[in-house]
């Protein structure tokens, strides 16, 4: 989350601001407006579900952010700060939640009294059908119908007059303005006729308002609900750290004082604090509110924690890698956070609409009240439905109908282990056509074995170390197999530093075709097929046949090659095999994008045997092999190139972040490189292929709701309004129709919560 009081006054250039008062779409449509209008300001974006402002400018100090919380209060509502990493750490997580909570109980006991004085109001009108006919004196209604529309209406006259001088519209001053007129109306007739109980519609006002609250209180506590997902994520934030002092005693200490390079020490049962290597001990970590992984996974010394993860049955001695608002779960909060307070692309057309709405329902009123009179309807009557119209036309179902899905489907969509970094990949991800992968890491385990190694005209030993000596500065998986094989062989006789590898200096990858190195004054490279014909070494037929022949198996060739020198041509000095497994969920996962109607595509720099038998025991649609890492993008614009292909890209490696950043939507498995996660718009938090079918899932199932409650929406007011006007649907009605609409909204996105990803078969 952006630091808005930087003590440097260092310019930054996103802001974030929680923003009260908002009651539907033309209230964040105001406050959009009136935050763009600050100098400096490029771009506005109000979530009127998350009650969130995001404001992007080309500079901002902390003086600055005060200008934008001016503006908001000006335009009529309350803004502060997001609070920042350090007052996470320093006030704890829920001081936001604590807030909210005292709001909503403030609302819950306004609703409760507008309730208590409204039912005498009410139960004449319920007990009449029954043969009780009974009414209070008119001015004992007038007493109670005052306090509810002045004590516990009293927020929709404060809105509607910041409404009103900002020279706009929301639903407060709709309901400000048909309430009002209803229990003028009754205040006129008490006036007049004091006797007369039978034309009073003070139980009109009372319960459009006990209901318009209600609604909201029932609107807040379910939007509560779709952010359970980052409430259940900040709550694994512990605030103290165990560590050790100069004297090795056991110090609980605030997490804000760990420093990158502590030691921590982390009991059973207790909360990783930080992202580190564990140093000492032995465990199993209970991941699974981070990744979605339901198992505990064994850990060991070098290996990596995450914080908020539980350890389980060891006590761990964990070095710091990062801490506060650089580790990995931190990252992750901030992913769903920004995913759930950006807009989707179809919500422009839902802020068309708002901008227009509220003064054309003031219009139909005023309408709906001029024909009534016209066509010699009582004076009560034309109000009444004129009354009906301004209550029923409420665009709160509008504004949350999008946000509302995003919230749920992300929030559900990180439980299970899938990051969708904005709402527009969100969007992307349902049209998905084509996917696109990579093989190693991504569909294989990435932890290939040398399972051949047969050298021409040396010893295996000796071929073992020169190999060694090139490949032991690269990080690649079958530089890593090579390494693991030469440990378990005898040390070469040749000149060794220390371990017996021959000393190699100059060492460098070769992008696309291996690594190299000078031993002993001549380049010794290791590399795939394409180098060694790039080199001009010729193996024997013999040693040609076999290597294809290890292809065709599914296996990965590679070659070690003396170089050529002056007058001295180059030579393949051995044969190396490298086989890798297929991931155990990596055909399911192909099964489920099949059945979606998903085509897909292999892309890998691996030789085309390797990767057509990866392909036929996957069911892959189509294979490019050989590619190199600067042509990945090529092949996924030459797929989206496709007549209606919508391309997805999904890879784990620095290789894939070209391919990852051209595709329409990039997929990366956070068990890769950050490279990778970085260029895409989903991470997966598990090394788990069948992830990427989860994520078009759930996509394709948020956006149907996102589809579904802008129907709805809609349809309430195409329906609702008409029969308003026509004096179909009393005041009290439309105040239950309105406040029914904007539940029901957000309760249909609540259903998300329900998906528990794609069945495995």
């Amino acid at each position: 989350m952006t630091d808005l009081a930087h003590p440097t006054g260092i310019d930054i250039s996103t802001a974030e601001l929680d923003i009260e008062g908002m009651t539907c779409a033309s209230c964040a449509a105001r406050v959009e407006k009136a935050l763009a209008r600050v100098p400096g300001v490029t771009a506005a974006s109000v979530n009127l579900a998350t009650e969130r402002a995001t404001v992007h400018a080309a500079a901002l100090g902390p003086g600055d952010v005060q200008q934008l919380v001016d503006a908001v209060v000006k335009a009529g509502y309350q803004a502060r700060p997001v609070a920042t990493e350090q007052d996470a750490a320093e006030h704890g997580p829920a001081q936001a939640g604590g807030r909210r909570e005292q709001q909503a109980r403030r609302e819950l006991a306004a609703v409760a009294l507008a309730a208590v004085l409204s039912a005498p109001l009410t139960l004449p009108m319920l007990t009449a059908p029954f043969g009780a006919e009974w009414a209070l004196p008119a001015w004992w209604q007038l007493v109670l119908a005052s306090l509810v529309q002045f004590v516990c209406g009293a927020r929709f006259y404060v809105s509607a007059y910041r409404a009103v001088r900002s020279r706009a519209g929301n639903m407060d001053l709709l309901v400000a303005l048909g309430t009002s007129a209803a229990y003028g109306l009754s205040v006129w007739q008490t006036i007049v006729h004091p006797g007369d109980t039978m034309h009073l519609y003070f139980e009109a006002s009372a319960v459009v308002i006990t209901l318009v609250r209600l609604g909201k209180w029932l609107e807040a506590r379910a939007k509560r609900e779709t952010t359970d997902a980052i409430r259940a994520l900040a709550a694994l934030r512990p605030e103290t750290a165990h560590i050790k002092d100069e004297r090795g005693n056991d110090l609980e200490v605030p997490l804000a004082r760990v420093r990158v390079g502590t030691v921590v020490l982390v009991r059973p049962g207790e909360r990783v604090p930080v992202d580190g290597l564990i140093a000492a001990g032995r465990t199993h970590v209970d991941e699974s509110l981070i990744t979605g992984e339901s198992l505990p996974v064994a850990k060991g010394p070098g290996e990596r924690v995450t914080a908020g993860s539980v350890n389980g049955e060891g006590l761990l001695e964990v070095t710091t890698t990062a801490t506060g608002g650089e580790t990995t779960l931190a990252r992750i909060i901030r992913l769903v956070e920004n995913a759930q307070a950006e807009k989707a692309p179809i919500q422009r057309l839902v802020d068309r609409v708002s901008a227009v709405f509220v003064p054309a329902i003031l219009v139909l009123a005023a309408v709906t009240l001029g024909l009534w009179l016209l066509a010699g309807a009582p004076v009560q009557t034309a109000i009444l439905d004129a009354v009906s119209v301004l209550v029923i036309a409420c665009p709160c179902a509008l504004g949350l109908a999008t946000p509302a899905a995003i919230m749920a489907g992300t929030g559900v969509a990180a439980r299970r282990g899938v990051l969708i970094k904005d709402a527009e990949a969100l969007e992307l991800a349902q049209r998905v056509t084509i996917v696109a992968f990579d093989k190693t890491g991504t569909l294989t385990e990435g932890k290939p074995t040398l399972v051949v190694f047969e050298p021409f005209g040396i010893s295996r030993e000796q071929g073992l170390a020169l190999a060694a000596a090139v490949e032991r500065n690269s990080e690649h998986p079958l530089a890593r197999a090579l390494l693991a094989e030469f440990d378990k062989a005898t040390a070469s006789r040749l000149p060794t530093d220390e371990g017996g590898v021959p000393m190699a200096a100059h060492a460098q990858a070769v992008a696309g075709r291996g690594m190299q190195a000078d031993i002993d004054g001549r380049t010794i490279c290791v590399g795939n097929g394409r180098w060694l014909a790039e080199l001009g070494a010729e193996p024997s037929a013999e040693a040609q046949a076999r290597a294809s022949e290890l292809e065709a198996a599914g296996n990965t060739v590679s070659w070690l090659i003396r170089a050529g020198a002056e007058g001295v041509p180059a030579q393949a000095l051995a044969l190396i095999a490298f086989g890798d497994s297929v991931k155990s969920t990596a055909r399911a996962a192909i099964e489920q994008l099949t059945a979606r109607g998903v085509k897909t595509v292999l892309v890998t720099g691996d030789n085309r045997g390797a990767a057509a038998s990866v392909a036929a025991a996957l069911g892959i649609d189509e294979v490019h092999a050989q590619v190199l890492p600067s042509d990945k993008a090529d092949i996924v614009a030459q797929l989206k190139a496709r007549t209606g292909a919508v391309v997805a890209m999904a890879g784990d490696g620095i290789n894939d972040a070209p391919a990852l950043a051209a595709a329409d939507i990039g997929i990366a498995l956070a068990t890769g490189t950050d490279v990778a996660m970085h260029a895409a718009g989903i991470t997966l938090m598990r090394g788990d292929p069948a992830l990427v079918a989860d994520a078009i899932d759930i996509s394709r199932r948020t956006y149907r709701k996102i589809q579904q409650n802008l129907f709805w929406a809609f349809v309430y007011n195409l329906i609702g309004i008409p029969l308003a006007a026509l004096g179909l649907l009393n005041p009290m009605l439309a105040g239950a129709a309105m406040a029914f609409s904007s539940v029901s909204v957000v309760t249909n996105a609540l259903l998300l919560k329900r998906w528990k990803g794609v069945e495995r078969r």
